[in-house]
């Protein structure tokens, strides 16, 4: 019985705009290019045109075995997270083609993955060729398309060129990482060329390779409260670092100055952030730039509680917290919508103002978890699903195109 691997990839020209698809099949073992679909489809939304990409490269699949096990591989975490069951599909324009797509192969014969940007190059190129065509008014046809990089080289080759993970302490991996993407992009060029008149594909191609606005994300040391799992946000008290928290912070610093490529360092108004930031600026010679949309959420009544106290005092209050993103904590709190709403026009903010440069973000869980979720495009839910530890790193890289690139999460190593 073979085994197929459908990477497959949508986008959308305004986000709902002129949108297109991609997908190719490939055979697990060789890499071998079995078939290729892409079609402009009209004005829609990304997630609608990933969707639909999906469903062709299954179709696709299915044509050449429906018996074939299939691994599909795309950059669209709520696809992938959907399709698998993990995430519940809430919007009407998604469940009739989560629908169709589940509806292909029998349950249990197709597999799904998540992978970065850059390794679904084909497919990406195939549903940008689709919306150049549809442009024109025309639709996408094989005998023009660009996509393929040669008969499983595309493997073999331009995928080894990607360089291995830089070594050394970690929250600087976005720059080797850039590196690798713009080495790559230059060796696509190489291989298959870029036809002038084309839009340069989203996320890929010569608009891609300058050097991205790097957020090194470092959630402040530890306080009194951080081992007791209270809440301490922006509407209670403002504890300091505790001793455990400035060891923290001494060992960031020696790591991060390490590697050298901080180039400036930004923080939270809460205490404990600045004296984290202090630590790491002190070492590296540089100033700390206060930002005040990095603060922590305010929690309301819920400050310096624990959770087991707030569901026991608060619980309805607690219950409709944690289902919806726009409810705020008791007492006049921020609702996880706000923070996301102040955190992203302080990331524009400072994205702009350090255009190319590797910036370290000190700031608290939940607007670290933000620019995670942001950068995903994941639902406010995620939120509870990720693991952020006191002193940890974390990294997104922010490129021209508007894409952004999450390359590390939740890296303690340098505390060990």
């Amino acid at each position: 019985m073979p085994t197929f691997v459908v990477e497959a990839d949508g986008g959308s020209r305004g986000n709902p705009g002129p949108a297109g698809y991609g997908a190719v099949v490939l055979d697990a073992v060789t890499g071998e290019t079995l078939a290729e679909a892409a079609e402009y489809i009209g004005v829609a939304t990304n997630n609608v045109a990933e969707y639909k990409g999906l469903i062709a490269g299954l179709k696709a699949a299915k044509a050449l075995d429906p018996a074939a096990d299939v691994r599909v591989r795309m950059d669209s975490k709520l696809v992938v997270e959907q399709m698998s069951g993990r995430w519940k599909i809430k919007h009407p324009d998604m469940k009739p083609l989560a629908a169709e797509a589940s509806r292909i192969y029998p349950t249990g014969q197709v597999r799904f993955e998540w992978i970065p940007r850059e390794k679904n190059k084909h497919a990406d190129r195939l549903a940008n060729e689709a919306m150049d065509a549809g442009k024109k008014g025309k639709q996408w046809e094989p005998s023009a398309s660009n996509a393929e990089l040669g008969a499983g080289a595309r493997h073999k080759s331009t995928r080894s060129a990607v360089a291995p993970a830089p070594d050394g302490p970690p929250g600087d991996a976005a720059a080797g990482a850039a590196k690798a993407r713009a080495a790559l992009a230059a060796s696509y060029e190489l291989t298959v060329g870029v036809p002038e008149q084309a839009a340069p594909p989203v996320g890929w191609g010569p608009a891609d390779l300058g050097t991205p606005a790097t957020f090194v994300l470092l959630r402040h040391g530890e306080t009194l409260l951080t081992p007791e799992k209270r809440f301490s946000g922006s509407g209670g008290g403002d504890p300091e670092l505790s001793a455990v928290g400035r060891r923290q912070a001494d060992a960031v610093a020696a790591a991060l100055a390490a590697r050298g490529t901080i180039q400036a360092v930004v923080s939270s108004p809460l205490l404990r952030c600045r004296e984290t930031a202090g630590a790491v600026a002190t070492r590296l010679g540089l100033e700390v730039r206060v930002e005040e949309g990095l603060r922590e959420t305010d929690f309301g009544a819920w400050e310096g509680l624990t959770f087991a106290e707030v569901r026991e005092r608060y619980a309805d209050d607690l219950g409709a917290w944690l289902a919806s993103p726009d409810v705020a904590p008791t007492g006049g709190g921020e609702s996880f919508n706000a923070v996301a709403a102040r955190v992203a026009a302080t990331r524009d903010a400072l994205i702009a103002r350090y255009a190319g440069r590797t910036v370290l973000v000190v700031t608290h869980v939940t607007p670290v978890k933000t620019l995670v979720r942001l950068a995903l495009g994941a639902p406010p839910e995620s939120l509870f699903r990720m693991e952020l530890s006191a002193a940890s790193l974390s990294a997104v890289a922010y490129y021209a195109d508007g894409n952004a690139s999450l390359r590390l999460l939740n890296d303690t190593s340098h505390l060990r």
